[in-house]
């Protein structure tokens, strides 16, 4: 049962805007002195009222169960501190460490320093997958090192993920990881093949379908 955002939160101190995407803002705030993030919904203006409410309850409730999914499979994800479906709000834990991404664009010129955590990501999603479980946005800023790169990874941003996901649902995020290694690495097809084989290992009984899966939507978008 859903309940108001903590009073740590007020609405008086909104907190700073870390970033503003086209579903949801996400701001800087300090829950009882913890650092956190508040994912609020916005408001869409062209959408029938009735139906803009029930789709950010639906986006957030969804969001939330995913987090929580994903971490008894073994994935880290941000802790939940708090859900308002009234007001279509998350309460989340402010994960530190580097994003994917930013290791990716540090390391242009070598390779060697990102096996680990590449590997280490690719297991991961294998075994959100191994779970039934897709991410929906799986690009590398959504992929964090709370423990540093040597560390297992934490997944960010499950919002367009599904439960139950299919062979399509999950070919999509190896589609998406794979557009998006290429276009920030010169090495990204080398650095694909660690992922690969974190990602077998972490979804050893039907890796290889999601895989094949992957190789149609690239043909599909090549040829679209």
């Amino acid at each position: 049962m859903s309940r108001p955002v903590d009073p740590a939160v007020p609405e008086g101190r909104p907190g700073r805007t870390v970033s503003r995407g086209a579903e949801a803002s996400l701001r800087k705030v300090d829950w009882w002195g913890f650092p956190a993030l508040l994912k609020e919904r916005d408001a869409k203006g062209y959408r029938p009222k009735a139906l803009d409410e029930r789709l950010r309850k639906e986006r957030t409730r969804n969001e939330a169960r995913l987090l929580v999914e994903a971490r008894r499979l073994g994935v880290r994800t941000p802790l939940i501190y708090d859900l308002d479906l009234t007001h279509h709000r998350l309460l989340l834990e402010e994960l530190p460490g580097p994003t994917l991404k930013s290791l990716l664009e540090e390391h242009r010129e070598e390779t060697a320093p990102l096996g680990p955590p590449v590997r280490a990501f690719g297991r991961v999603l294998g075994l959100l997958h191994a779970g039934g479980l897709s991410h929906g946005d799986l690009t590398s800023s959504n992929v964090l090192y709370p423990d540093g790169p040597s560390a297992p990874p934490a997944l960010i941003d499950l919002s367009m993920g599904h439960k139950g996901a299919g062979l399509e649902e999950m070919g999509i995020d190896l589609h998406l990881v794979e557009e998006d290694f290429k276009g920030l690495h010169p090495e990204g097809e080398a650095l694909l093949g660690e992922f690969r084989n974190g990602y077998r290992d972490g979804h050893p009984n039907g890796g290889a379908d999601v895989e094949a899966r992957a190789k149609e939507i690239r043909g599909r978008v090549r040829y679209a």
